[in-house]
């Protein structure tokens, strides 16, 4: 079982209509180029322009284009993913996946910093403090939003407001979702296989009634699925092994890396121990670990736009 505490409700025929559009799905109030696209192919000829191809990753660069896919194509799961390579599926995955990842990781990243600021200047602390108390209600730490927040609240809020390592978040994605190709994900871009009572999401085909009326969590777009993930596995208390394990890291100056924290995962689903494991694999396999040391380029960020057969129209 996913637990989740609260929801919201790949692939460019150059024919590659270029346009500035307003406040994309990942930066909100930045420009972004649009690149509209109708097979795999496509995006594979941005990448490799974009120098963002298999190659350069093995001679270690860590550059990771803001190229942001805005919608996981139905034609994913029912025509493409079924007709091409294993690994063909799998890099077009993670490439796609990795720029949002890293979106979400750069937002906590800096909320962080300024919770870090805050922390450590009382005048500070009081000039912010309706920004600190929305952030403390967030990340749901603290009491009543009249009482101001004390020194334990701030700590718990540094445990809370961190990032998730990227080769954890690419491995859990590929499982929950099947490298893309599940139901949930061509229907509402889910990709971690989050429930909800009472949000926008997608009926199991094979719902437990004795769970109440749960549903798997959708998103409007791909990038609100990890954000969600990210702020799930921050906030959820069944996570909390997560967070300490990570705070200690942080503490002892050792790198956040998915083989560190994936152990803490166990409550994630009902598989226990061998969902873990599942996990290590996909990471060992699929030589997830220098995901972690990726970074987003500086540039003007690009929203991946799928048109053609197997998008749903923006009307639905």
């Amino acid at each position: 079982m996913r637990l989740m505490c609260r929801t919201s409700t790949i692939i460019a025929r150059v024919a590659v209509v270029v346009m500035l559009v307003a406040a994309g799905p990942a930066s909100a109030g930045s420009t972004h180029e649009r690149f509209e696209f109708s097979s795999y192919s496509e995006v594979d000829a941005l990448f490799n322009k974009l120098n963002y191809t298999p190659e350069t990753w093995q001679q270690g660069v860590r550059a990771v284009p803001r190229v942001y896919l805005t919608e996981i194509p139905a034609r994913w799961r029912d025509s493409v993913a079924p007709n091409i390579s294993v690994e063909t599926k799998k890099r077009i995955f993670f490439r796609a996946l990795a720029p949002l990842v890293l979106r979400a990781n750069e937002l906590i990243a800096q909320e962080r910093e300024r919770l870090k600021r805050i922390s450590e200047d009382r005048a500070l602390m009081q000039r912010e403090r309706s920004w600190l108390q929305a952030l403390a209600e967030r990340y749901k730490v603290g009491g009543d939003s009249s009482t101001p927040l004390g020194d334990s609240d701030l700590e718990e809020l540094l445990v809370r407001v961190d990032v998730i390592p990227t080769s954890l978040v690419l491995a859990q994605a590929a499982e929950e979702s099947g490298w893309g190709t599940s139901r949930f994900a061509a229907q509402g871009n889910a990709l971690f296989g989050q429930w909800t009572w009472g949000g926008a999401g997608i009926q199991p085909e094979q719902q437990r009634q004795s769970l109440g009326d749960y549903k798997i969590a959708a998103f409007d777009s791909p990038q609100e699925s990890v954000s969600a993930y990210a702020h799930n596995l921050n906030t959820h208390s069944a996570y909390a092994p997560l967070r300490q394990r990570r705070a200690s890291l942080r503490a002892d100056g050792q790198p956040l890396t998915g083989r560190a924290l994936v152990n803490t995962l166990t409550s994630y689903s009902e598989r226990g121990e061998e969902y873990v494991e599942s996990l290590q694999a996909i990471i060992r396999v699929n030589k997830l670990a220098p995901a972690d040391d990726a970074y987003l380029l500086d540039m003007t960020p690009i929203d991946l736009v799928p048109v053609g057969a197997g998008v749903v129209p923006a009307s639905d």
